[in-house]
């Protein structure tokens, strides 16, 4: 067995890391061909990540123009303590505002520490009013690479 084969994620594995931590790293192309990273929050529906972002922002124009991202989550100091997900994605951008702000309620829920049925009238206005003027990203997955070092350390291959 490889050693890529014997730090691989399973899905389960996967889906836990992307509940565990906090920030996707979004890659696109720039207008001048060179890589456009941002760092977004996001959230994970039916296995599909999610984030929201302001509709002029440069992430919206490089994907207008090309659909394809790469998204990056990552943790870990030490090397054999490093875990990461990175997915090649064909990015879906959803201006509907239904859509808009579901995902917005979603991530404020969650980085919010509380249960999305539990958040205000005074943050869903806010959220409401934000979303006016954001756009929802579904990163549609076509191609994925994990690593978890802590595999190698703990022998359980």
């Amino acid at each position: 067995m490889s050693r890529r084969d014997q730090i691989q994620m399973t899905q389960d594995e996967v889906l836990a890391f992307l509940a565990e931590e906090k920030t996707v790293i979004c890659a696109t192309v720039g207008k001048d061909g060179w890589p456009h990273l941002m760092p977004l929050w996001y959230v994970v529906r039916d296995g599909t990540v999610w984030a929201w972002t302001f509709g002029k922002s440069q992430k919206v124009k490089n994907l207008q123009r090309d659909p394809k991202a790469t998204i990056q989550v990552e943790a870990g100091t030490e090397y054999q303590a490093l875990r990461g997900v990175m997915m090649k994605t064909e990015v879906r951008v959803h201006t509907d505002l239904e859509t808009v702000l579901g995902v917005g309620l979603e991530v404020m829920s969650r980085y919010g520490g509380g249960a999305l049925e539990s958040i205000g009238e005074d943050v869903r206005a806010m959220v409401s009013k934000q979303a006016e003027k954001r756009v929802a990203f579904e990163f549609v997955e076509t191609e994925r690479a994990t690593w978890d070092h802590r595999k190698l350390e703990a022998g359980v291959y």
